[in-house]
C-alpha cells in the first residue's frame, strides 16, 4: 500500500473523532490515548473505509508488480497509477511488455486499416469500487517500433447480462 496524502488525513479524521467519543467515555487520558491507537486502524478499515468507497471512487494505491498484475485482474487499477505517473512502461518492447504484464486482452480496431491494429494493446483494470460505478478501467499501450511510446487510461461501460 502507498500512503498517499488522502490515507493520512483520513486517518487523522478517524483518530481524532475515535479521541472524541472515547473521551466521552472516560476522562483518563493515558487510557483514552492507547484505545484510540489500538481501535483507530479497526474503525477505519472496517467502518469508515467501506463506507467511502460506497458513496466515493476513493480506493488505496498500490506499487506496480507484475505477479500481483497477472494473479489479481480485477485490482489492477490499485496499481495502474503509479505505472502511468512514473512511466514505468515507456520504452520497454513488446517482449517485455509480454513478460510485465502478460499477452494483451485486445487490440484497438484502426479505422485507416479497417482492422485491428497491432500498435496498440489493451489491457483490462477491473472496476473501481463504488456503488454507483458501472465503469471498466482500462488502459491503451501505444508502441511505435516495438517500443512503448504512451499509454492512455479509459473508462467502458460494462454491461451486466
Amino acid at each position: 500500500m502507498i500512503i498517499t496524502y488522502k490515507l493520512v488525513i483520513f486517518l487523522i479524521i478517524v483518530f481524532v473523532l475515535l479521541w472524541l467519543f472515547i473521551r466521552t467515555i472516560d476522562e483518563r487520558k493515558w487510557l483514552t490515548l492507547l484505545l484510540t491507537i489500538i481501535f483507530t486502524p479497526i474503525v477505519y478499515f472496517y467502518l469508515f473505509y467501506p463506507l467511502l468507497n460506497i458513496f466515493s471512487s476513493y480506493h488505496h494505491e498500490k506499487h506496480f508488480n507484475a505477479e500481483q498484475w497477472i494473479e489479481k485482474p480485477n485490482l489492477r487499477y490499485e496499481m495502474a497509477d503509479e505505472m502511468i505517473k512514473n512511466k514505468l512502461l515507456i520504452g520497454k518492447t513488446k517482449a517485455e511488455i509480454e513478460t510485465l504484464l502478460g499477452n494483451y486482452e485486445w487490440l484497438t480496431w484502426d479505422e485507416t486499416l479497417k482492422a485491428k491494429s497491432q500498435k496498440k494493446w489493451n489491457y483490462n483494470l477491473g472496476f473501481v469500487p463504488g456503488a454507483f460505478n458501472n465503469m471498466q478501467e482500462c488502459i491503451e499501450l501505444n508502441f511505435n517500433n516495438e517500443q512503448v511510446i504512451a499509454i492512455r487510461r479509459y473508462q467502458m461501460k460494462k454491461e451486466f447480462e
